[in-house]
């Protein structure tokens, strides 16, 4: 005998149990429309037009001042702004891939189109790392040209600090005073260039000496000779025929000026020939 606690199916009723709880009405939810930046951007941001870019560097962030700031009002003016780091921050704005064109550019000195193109933007971040891998990898070179020379006649053989000091001076003096006098120069001759844009042209054009360092490992001294003569008359041709055009509103004495900064150049190479790739045993 079936107890009364139990479900009547017949009548669908339910006797001495807790009522059912009907199925909860659905609540719908809506969102209100996102405002979360979709990616990528339809419109142009960052410094490189055409798409969503990060910064060049990862200070340009952080180097913007707020306007009406401490920052703007401290900036110095006249002369003493050449004591700041903001008078230079526009020669270092250039991206990789400029600087290797620029690179590549040095290597065709024939072009004489290399100060058209940095008329607008000359740098100095190329020209300071080709000068200073060029003082390591020259005096890196010449030491162990003369570790191997010293080796091969079984001498003894002395490491010469002297060669680091001996190059650092050497490129970076070459880089900084002859570009100086050849703006003094040109001044005086009614034929002004920018002094940055020296700096730019006479970095770059240090760069073939990179690679002409590093075959004068081969122990040949003629061939030595003939890549130091074939580097020299490259970078000589590379800063003569870009200050050509500029120099030829000076007058008839312009081909003077050119000849002189050609052979300057040249000379540079054979001082590197001369006191860096000649083993002394």
């Amino acid at each position: 005998m079936m107890s009364s606690g139990y479900t009547s199916l017949d009548n669908h009723k339910v006797s001495g149990s807790v009522p059912a709880v009907p199925d909860p009405t659905p609540v719908t939810v809506k969102f209100a429309e996102s405002n979360l930046q979709t990616f990528p951007p339809t419109e142009t941001q960052g410094k490189i037009s055409g798409g969503f870019r990060p910064p060049r560097d990862a200070d340009d962030t952080f180097s913007k001042p707020v306007s009406g700031s401490s920052s703007d009002e401290s900036q110095p003016s006249g002369w003493l702004r050449i004591f700041s780091v903001a008078a230079y921050k526009p020669y270092f704005d250039v991206d990789t891939s400029d600087v290797l064109e620029r690179v590549k550019e040095s290597l065709f000195p024939f072009k004489g189109n290399f100060s058209e193109k940095i008329a607008s933007n000359p740098d100095l971040y190329g020209p300071f790392w080709i000068c200073t891998t060029l003082i390591f990898v020259a005096a890196s070179i010449a030491t162990f040209v003369t570790y191997l020379a010293r080796k091969l006649q079984n001498k003894e053989w002395d490491y010469d600090i002297q060669l680091i000091t001996w190059s650092a001076g050497l490129f970076y003096g070459y880089v900084t005073i002859v570009p100086l006098a050849v703006y003094f120069i040109l001044k005086y001759f009614s034929a002004p260039f920018g002094f940055v844009h020296l700096l730019c042209l006479y970095g770059y054009s240090l760069f073939v000496f990179i690679p002409a360092s590093c075959l004068s490992v081969i122990p040949l001294e003629v061939f030595r000779w003939a890549v130091a003569g074939v580097a020299g008359f490259m970078s000589a041709a590379f800063v003569s025929l870009n200050l050509r055009a500029h120099i030829m509103s000076s007058g008839e004495r312009w081909i003077l000026i050119v000849a002189g900064i050609f052979l300057l150049q040249l000379a540079l190479a054979v001082m590197l020939k001369l006191y860096l790739f000649t083993v002394t045993v």
